[in-house]
């Protein structure tokens, strides 16, 4: 029997996942801001971090409501959160953002509560 590769074979071996993709598109965008990437942020570091919105949730901590946003800069995510605030002007889920602060250790993940925020301009890349 022949060895013969058909188009759909050529595309499923030549293609990247969707989300690899989507990393080396965030990871471009955001290196002209030469931040720290999120995948070495860690606790208890003042630092200065970018990254897209990937899910927004309202959740009541202590209870006061809170926004939780997390963004994901192609290398990584970190969780921020708006302590009393159940919208945050500007910020939308596939919006951009420069986030500065201290990050603490919250059981897997990285979080910045109440952290100073940029937006960045969804133009081009």
């Amino acid at each position: 029997m022949k060895d013969v590769m058909g188009i759909k074979d050529v595309f499923k071996t030549t293609a990247k996942p969707v989300r690899e993709l989507d990393s080396e598109r965030l990871v471009d965008r955001f290196a002209k801001y030469r931040l720290l990437p999120l995948n070495e942020l860690e606790a208890r570091d003042r630092t200065k971090v970018c990254g897209e919105v990937k899910r927004m949730t309202i959740k009541p901590r202590s209870g006061i409501p809170s926004t939780e946003i997390v963004i994901n800069d192609g290398t990584g995510e970190a969780t921020v959160i708006f302590s009393g605030r159940r919208h945050v002007a500007g910020i939308e889920h596939g919006h951009c953002l420069i986030v500065e602060g201290v990050a603490f250790a919250d059981r897997n993940r990285l979080v910045f509560l109440n952290p100073a925020y940029s937006l960045i301009p969804n133009g081009p890349a």
